[in-house]
């Protein structure tokens, strides 16, 4: 009988480690550090020698890998083929697009076809998709915004342009009103700020509709209907006028001061509070908290998204000039700093022929005329899950002449495309970065090899470009890019492609404190006070009791979920909204234009009149919230009122009511 031999085989580990941006749509633009074995990323990290990340991630980006090595990403472009789709090759892809792009410019011109870039991928390299659109047309492109419109618009209105102090000046607030913010969510490396201004003795108040991790953090927690931000608002400002706690110079630096205070005193402090339906009690501990600041408003990107959303903002905006808490230590009226602001993207004109309003995509793509829309270019965008009315807007793709999709994945918008068009991840980018959270600029850089048929924003539209006689004005490597981006600003303050790929910096020509001495970037320098009220918020009925609230997730970001949720999707609700429905069992969720199934889940400490759903989605799952909410605009801005919808949950047995 033979002896058997045993061999033992050494395979060494190369560990690599490698730092980059994260890239996705949040404040917080974190430094990550990327842990490869053998060229495979096995662990990702926040920088701890980043001065905001300071060694931690958020869940989503900690749980990133699941989606770099997820078996459903695209690998390879795709053609529809019959009702499913092809993999071919990047040739045959590119080739398919330009003649029918050509097509199409040449039957029906330029404005016939629609580009589509949202924030999926907040790189400004990625502008190159813009310039290449204007060139090839220009085209049609999109107006107005589902996230920060009507915001924006309510801080250009009063006072010039939008933008926030440094995180570190919560140290010098007394106050801090942290209103229609979940921090947890949204902006987790603001915490240890607010921490350390609460050890301080700094006193936190958290005014939203929602109950959510964030009043942990805080003192005291007032839950206003929701939509009466502004109603409160109102109220404070009458209590402030009444007592005399409306700083004694405001009129040195508001302008329409009496026009505010006409406004305030229109309805009663009871009115306001029943609007807002809170106890007056509210109104006169958030005036105090005013009066004796210094104090800083965070606003929520929330308080836009409502059919008052604009006048809300305004509002808030207004409590802080009048009692003089802005362009003081500690006094601010913070929304979000404008992260574009440093970078030169001057090669995008902005002239296109025609915009279609982003919140109402659906609706407007199918209502062209003169030309109709017939092609469609999407990328860093899901808008079928994003944008309200869901199945308008899927419809809508379903029914152009040509539609192309760059993506990792197969989305809701993706399913709709003629041609897909695989792109890299966030550990594959190669970008410049700001932030609209803090004052930071930096590099993406690849810390992996992207798979072999993957290509970049860039290269993917300088394909494009070669194809239809604009090589030469697309050509440039991603560092030459750069350069261009950085020069007209970055680049001659110090921050230099060099030098930010050593790391980040932070802007060097921002400030610490915006409107410092309370003057502001309106004509005549002085704050512009609203003098009219917004219209009035959706309020729930006996038909539908409920206001629909798709919030942020700690596990999704936007419609990227680090790992697939179990179906249906969970609605939270107070257990006297649940209409009999058992914690964890099945019903069904109604509003005016839509159902779904869902799975109910209690919480005591939610208002009975709201239904928390999670934001994003999948529509073809059935767990796609903007399935339910119509396409309506803020008073203001041109954002999405995604907040005003009304619902009704009905157990699963009853037959369905709409």
């Amino acid at each position: 009988m033979g002896s058997a031999r045993l061999f033992f085989v050494t395979i060494e580990t190369t560990t690599t480690i490698r730092k980059t941006l994260c890239n996705r749509d949040c404040p917080d633009t974190c430094g990550i550090i990327a842990t490869l074995e053998n060229g495979r990323v096995t662990q990702l990290q926040g920088d701890k020698e980043h001065p905001v990340t300071r060694g931690f991630l958020c869940h989503r980006t900690n749980q990133f890998l699941n989606l770099q090595y997820s078996p459903d990403r695209i690998l390879s472009p795709l053609i529809r083929r019959g009702s499913g789709f092809e993999p071919v090759s990047w040739a045959e892809a590119m080739d398919l697009i330009a003649e029918r792009l050509l097509a199409i410019r040449a039957e029906s011109g330029a404005a016939s076809i629609l580009h589509y870039r949202s924030a999926g991928g907040m790189g400004f390299v990625k502008h190159a998709t813009s310039y290449f659109f204007e060139l090839f047309g220009p085209v049609t492109d999109k107006q107005g915004d589902i996230c920060s419109g009507a915001g924006e618009w309510a801080q250009i209105s009063d006072f010039g342009d939008y933008d926030a102090n440094d995180a570190s000046d919560l140290l010098h607030a007394k106050e801090i009103l942290i209103w229609g913010r979940n921090i947890h969510v949204s902006w987790p490396h603001l915490l240890p700020e607010l921490r350390a201004a609460k050890a301080a003795g700094t006193q936190l108040t958290l005014i939203d509709p929602v109950h959510h991790r964030t009043a942990e953090l805080c003192q005291r927690h007032w839950q206003p209907r929701p939509g009466g931000d502004f109603a409160l608002a109102m109220g404070v400002a009458r209590v402030l006028f009444e007592r005399g706690w409306v700083h004694p110079d405001a009129g040195q630096w508001c302008d329409h001061l009496d026009g505010f205070r006409a406004l305030a005193e229109s309805r009663s402090l009871a009115e306001w509070c029943g609007e807002a339906d809170l106890p007056v009690d509210a109104a006169e501990d958030l005036a105090q908290r005013l009066h004796q600041g210094p104090t800083t408003i965070l606003v929520g990107w929330g308080m836009g998204r409502k059919l008052n959303g604009g006048g809300s903002v305004r509002a808030l905006d207004a409590l802080g000039a009048i009692t003089g808490n802005v362009g003081i230590p500690g006094g601010s009226v913070n929304f979000e700093i404008k992260r574009r602001r440093p970078f030169d993207l001057s090669f995008v004109r902005g002239n296109a022929p025609r915009r279609l309003t982003e919140p109402l995509l659906g609706q407007e793509i199918l209502a062209a005329k003169d030309p109709p829309i017939r092609a469609v270019w999407i990328t860093a965008g899901n808008p079928v899950a994003m944008l309200p009315d869901s199945r308008t807007t899927a419809h809508a793709l379903a029914t152009r002449d040509f539609v192309v999709v760059v993506d990792n994945f197969l989305t809701d918008t993706a399913e709709h495309a003629h041609v897909i068009l695989p792109t890299t991840t966030l550990l594959e980018d190669d970008d410049l970065l700001g932030s609209y959270g803090h004052h930071y600029v930096g590099v993406s850089q690849p810390v992996v090899e992207r798979p072999p048929n993957v290509r970049s924003d860039l290269e993917i539209i300088q394909m494009l470009a070669e194809r239809t006689g604009l090589a030469s004005e697309l050509a440039g490597d991603v560092r030459t890019w750069k350069r261009r981006i950085l020069a007209g600003k970055l680049a001659p303050a110090g921050a230099t492609l060099e030098r930010l790929e050593q790391g980040p910096m932070r802007n060097p020509l921002a400030t610490t404190m915006v409107w410092k001495d309370r003057r502001f970037a309106t004509p005549n320098g002085r704050a512009q006070l609203m003098r009219e009220a917004p219209p009035p918020a959706a309020r729930p009925t006996a038909e539908f009791p409920l206001l629909l609230l798709s919030v942020s997730s700690e596990k999704s970001q936007a419609s990227q979920w680090s790992r697939t949720p179990e179906a249906p999707l969970v609605v939270t609700v107070h257990p006297l909204a649940a209409c009999g429905i058992a914690d964890g069992a099945l019903g069904r969720l109604e509003s005016a234009i839509g159902s779904m199934t869902v799975r109910v889940r209690h919480d005591v400490q939610q208002r009975r009149d709201v239904a928390l759903v999670p934001k994003g989605g999948s529509l073809r799952r059935g767990m796609c919230a903007n399935a339910l909410i119509r396409a309506r605009l803020s008073d203001q801005g041109m954002g999405a009122a995604l907040y005003d919808e009304l619902v009704r949950l009905v157990p699963l047995t009853a037959p369905p009511q709409n």
